[in-house]
C-alpha cells in the first residue's frame, strides 16, 4: 500500500480506532482509582452507620457524664430521647424547646458533637462473616473487585502510561493524515511526520498488545462473586483483605501511631522514616507498621524484630531482603526451627519475587550451590546451619533467624553457629515474639549477638534494672508493637479459664501420680480415665467441641502430651495430632487440610509442634488442655489462631482442675507473664531481673513437694 492510499479515509479509520483503544486504555489504567473512590465511599458509609448505631443505643442522659448542669429531662420530654437525637439537631430547634435557652442549646450541641466526634474516632469497620449484612457485603465486594484491578492493572500502570502518552502524540501528528487538503498544503517533512505516526498507529493496533489490554478487561468485567463465594475468599485470605481495609480507613486504622512505632526515641524515629523501602520485588501490600518495620531494619542493620505473634514478622522480613535484593544485593540467609522451612519457602514465594532455595535435608549441598550462583533466599534450620559449607570469604548481606529465642543460650551448639554466621554477615534480624522467659540476661544473650556494646549498657548480671530505663537502653536494636496497638479490625480475643473438680475415676490416677512424685504423669493424670464419665476435663472439652459445632467454628486442642491427643481423638472426628515427629510438610499439609473446610473441623496438635510457625487463623477455638510452664509456650500456641488474617472473635479455654497440680503452673506462668511485660513491653513499672524464677528443674521438685504436703502423702 504507497502512503497516499493512507491518507483520508483510511487515516481516519485508523485514528478512529486508535482513539477508542486509547479510551479502552485509559479506562483500564484507571479502574483501580475509581474502584477505591467507590469502596472508601462505601466504607464511610458503613462507619458512619456503626457511629449511628452507637449514638442511637446512647440514652441522652448519657452527656451528663460529659457536662454537669445540662437541662437533659427537659430535651427527653421534647423527644430527643438519644444521643443521636441531639447531635442530629440544631441549636435553634433546641432553643424552641421549653426552658432551654440559647446559650444552653448551644452548649449542649456542642456536647453531643463532641461525644460523635469521639465515637467516630474509635471506630473502625471490621468485617464479620457471622454478620455479612447487606453494607459489609457490598463492601467487602468492592474490595474484592479492587483487589483484582490491583493485581491485573497494578504490573501494568506505568507501561499503559507510556503506551497512553505515545498514542497521543502519534494521533496529533497523524491527524493531519485524515484530510488530504492539509496534506496537499503541508511541508514535505510534515507530511512524513504524520505517515510515520499513522504507521506506527498501525502497528500498535495490530500487534498483540490490544489483545492483551483486551484480555485484562475483559477479566476486569467479571460479575460479582456471590455472597457464599465472596465471604469464603475473605476468610481464606483475610489478612489481604484486612490491609486494603486498614488502608480506606487511613489514618483512624492505628489509634497510636507512637504504639505502631514501637515508642521508639524520636531521634530513631526520624532516621527511620527517612530509610527508603523497595517494595518493586513484594507481590503484598505492607500494613504502615510493616513498613516502619523493615525500615527500621533497614536503618539501624542489625536488629531484633520482637513484634507481638501475629502482626506478620515474617512479611517484614521478606519485605527488607526484596529491598535490597531490588538495589542488586543478594546472599540472603534464613535460619529456622526444621518444623517451618516449608512455610517460610511458601511465604518467600509467594509474597516476593525472590527466589528460596531449601538448604536443609537430601540435596543440601547442591541447593548451597545454586543459592550462591543464582541468589535469592537460602532457608536452613537451626540444626542444618553447623553442617552448611560455606566460602570463607563469603559474608551474607542479611541473616534472618526466626523464632530467635532458640538461640538465647550462648553455650549451646546452635546458638554459637548462628552467632557465628551472624557475625560474617554484614545485616541481621532477629524475630522473636518472645524475646525474654525466664531471665532478662536471656534478652540481654539476643542483644549482644547484635551490638555488644548495647548489651553491654544494660549492666552486669545481678544489677537492678528499671523496665523503661532497659527498654530505653535497647531501643537501637530491640522494636516490639502489640497487636492492640495496630491491629484495630483484630477480632476480640476471650480467654477463660474453665476450671473443673476431679471425679473418682480421675483423682485416683492423680493420687498415684502424687505419691510416685511423677509430674508429668500429675499433669496428664485427668485423661487417664479417657472416657468422658471418668475425666471431668475430657467432659468439659467434649461439650466445647460440641458447641463449636453448633456455630460452626473450628477449634485447635493444644496438648503438651501425645496420649492426652490419642485421649481426645478417641471421641472427636480430627485432623492430625500433629506432633514432633509429623514432618515440615506433613504440618502444612495438616493446617492447609483443615483450612480448607468450610465449616466445623478440629485439629489437634502438640503445643511445642503445633505452637510454632504455622499460621491456623481459621480456628476461631483453642483449647489448651493442661497449663504450660512457660507463657510463651501458651501465647504462641494462641497466636497460631489470634493474629492477622483472623476473622472471628477467637475464644480460648484453659482446663484446669481444681485442688491440683494445674494451680501451682498457672502461679509459675502468671509471674513469667509479669517478668516480661516489665522488661519487653512499654512499662514504667522497676523489676529486678535478679527475682526471675528459679531453675525449671528446682521448681518440678517443689511443685511435686507442695503437692504431696498439701495432700498429706
Amino acid at each position: 500500500m504507497d502512503d497516499s492510499s493512507k491518507v483520508g479515509g483510511r487515516a481516519r479509520e485508523v485514528l478512529a480506532a486508535a482513539k477508542a483503544f486509547r479510551a479502552e486504555a485509559a479506562g483500564v489504567r484507571a479502574e483501580p482509582d475509581r474502584l477505591l473512590a467507590l469502596a472508601a465511599e462505601r466504607y464511610q458509609a458503613v462507619r458512619d452507620a456503626l457511629v449511628a448505631e452507637q449514638l442511637r443505643a446512647m440514652p441522652v442522659e448519657k452527656l451528663r457524664d460529659t457536662r454537669a448542669n445540662l437541662r437533659l429531662s427537659t430535651l427527653k420530654e421534647a423527644g430527643y430521647r438519644t444521643v443521636a437525637d441531639v447531635a442530629a439537631a440544631r441549636s435553634d430547634q433546641l432553643d424552641r424547646v421549653p426552658g432551654i435557652g440559647r446559650r444552653s442549646a448551644e452548649q449542649i450541641v456542642r456536647v453531643a458533637r463532641a461525644v460523635l466526634d469521639g465515637i467516630a474516632r474509635d471506630t473502625t469497620v471490621r468485617l464479620n462473616p457471622d454478620r455479612a449484612d447487606r453494607a459489609q457485603t457490598e463492601l467487602l465486594q468492592l474490595m474484592s473487585k479492587l483487589r483484582r484491578a490491583n493485581q491485573l492493572v497494578g504490573p501494568l500502570h506505568e507501561a499503559l502510561g507510556d503506551v497512553l502518552g505515545r498514542v497521543d502524540a502519534d494521533v496529533r501528528a497523524a491527524s493531519r493524515a485524515a484530510s488530504r487538503v492539509r496534506m496537499f498544503f503541508s511541508l514535505r517533512k510534515t507530511r512524513q511526520a504524520a505517515l510515520d505516526s499513522l504507521g506506527r498507529l498501525e502497528k500498535l493496533l495490530a500487534g498483540r498488545d490490544v489483545a492483551a489490554l483486551r484480555a485484562v478487561g475483559t477479566q476486569l468485567r467479571v460479575p460479582d462473586l456471590d455472597h457464599r463465594a465472596l465471604w469464603r475468599d475473605y476468610e481464606l485470605d483475610a489478612a489481604a483483605y484486612n490491609t486494603l481495609l486498614a488502608d480506606l480507613a487511613g489514618a483512624d486504622a492505628v489509634p497510636d501511631r507512637s504504639a505502631a512505632k514501637g515508642f521508639v526515641p524520636a531521634e530513631i524515629e526520624h532516621e527511620v522514616d527517612a530509610t527508603p523501602l523497595d517494595t518493586s520485588l513484594l507481590k503484598v501490600s505492607l500494613r504502615g507498621y510493616q513498613v516502619f518495620g523493615a525500615k527500621f531494619a533497614l536503618a539501624r542493620k542489625r536488629v531484633i524484630i520482637g513484634d507481638e505473634m501475629g502482626l506478620g514478622k515474617t512479611i517484614e522480613a521478606v519485605a527488607v531482603m526484596a529491598s535490597l535484593a531490588a538495589g542488586g544485593r543478594k546472599g540472603f540467609l534464613v535460619v529456622c526451627p526444621a518444623s517451618v522451612v516449608v512455610n517460610w519457602v511458601n511465604e518467600i514465594a509467594r509474597h516476593s519475587d525472590l527466589v528460596p532455595h531449601r538448604l536443609h535435608g537430601t540435596g543440601r549441598d547442591g541447593a548451597v550451590e545454586k543459592w550462591l550462583a543464582q541468589g535469592g533466599v537460602g532457608v536452613t534450620t537451626f540444626g542444618t546451619l553447623p553442617k552448611l559449607v560455606l566460602p570463607k570469604r563469603f559474608r551474607p548481606t542479611l541473616v534472618v533467624v526466626d523464632e530467635a529465642h532458640y538461640v538465647k543460650n550462648p553455650d549451646t551448639q546452635r546458638s554459637q553457629a548462628v552467632n557465628a554466621v551472624v557475625q560474617r554477615a554484614e545485616r541481621a534480624v532477629l524475630l522473636t515474639g518472645t524475646p525474654m522467659e525466664n531471665r532478662v540476661e536471656e534478652f540481654r544473650n539476643l542483644v549482644a549477638y547484635l551490638q555488644p556494646g548495647v548489651a553491654a549498657r544494660t549492666g552486669a548480671t545481678d544489677a537492678v534494672v528499671g523496665a523503661k530505663a532497659f527498654r530505653r537502653v535497647v531501643a537501637p536494636v530491640y522494636l516490639r508493637r502489640n497487636q492492640e496497638d495496630v491491629l484495630g479490625e483484630l477480632p476480640e480475643l476471650l480467654e477463660v479459664e474453665d476450671w473443673v473438680e476431679f471425679g473418682k475415676q480421675d483423682r485416683a490416677a492423680y493420687l498415684d501420680a502424687v505419691r510416685e512424685g511423677n509430674l508429668m504423669a500429675m499433669r496428664r493424670a485427668a485423661y487417664t480415665p479417657r472416657t468422658p464419665r471418668g475425666s471431668a476435663k475430657l467432659e468439659r472439652l467434649l461439650e466445647i467441641v460440641e458447641e463449636s459445632r453448633d456455630n460452626g467454628w473450628k477449634v485447635v486442642v493444644f496438648s503438651y502430651f501425645h496420649d492426652v491427643l490419642d485421649a481426645v481423638a478417641d471421641h472427636v472426628d480430627a485432623f492430625g495430632p500433629l506432633t514432633g515427629a509429623t514432618s515440615a510438610q506433613g504440618r502444612q499439609e495438616l493446617v492447609d487440610a483443615f483450612t480448607a473446610c468450610e465449616d466445623h473441623a478440629v485439629l489437634l496438635a502438640q503445643i511445642e509442634a503445633g505452637g510454632v510457625g504455622l499460621n491456623i487463623q481459621a480456628a476461631s477455638v483453642v483449647i489448651i488442655t493442661e497449663p504450660q510452664w512457660k507463657p510463651s509456650t501458651e501465647d504462641q500456641a494462641i497466636a497460631r489462631c489470634h493474629r492477622m488474617g483472623q476473622v472471628r472473635k477467637v475464644h480460648v479455654h484453659r482446663l484446669l482442675v481444681k485442688d491440683s497440680v494445674d494451680a501451682r503452673v498457672q502461679e509459675i506462668r502468671d509471674h513469667k507473664t509479669l517478668l516480661f511485660d516489665h522488661y519487653a513491653r512499654e512499662s514504667d513499672t522497676k523489676h529486678s531481673h535478679a527475682s526471675a524464677l528459679d531453675s525449671a528443674v528446682s521448681v518440678e521438685q517443689r511443685v511435686v513437694q507442695a503437692e504431696q504436703q498439701r495432700l498429706g502423702i
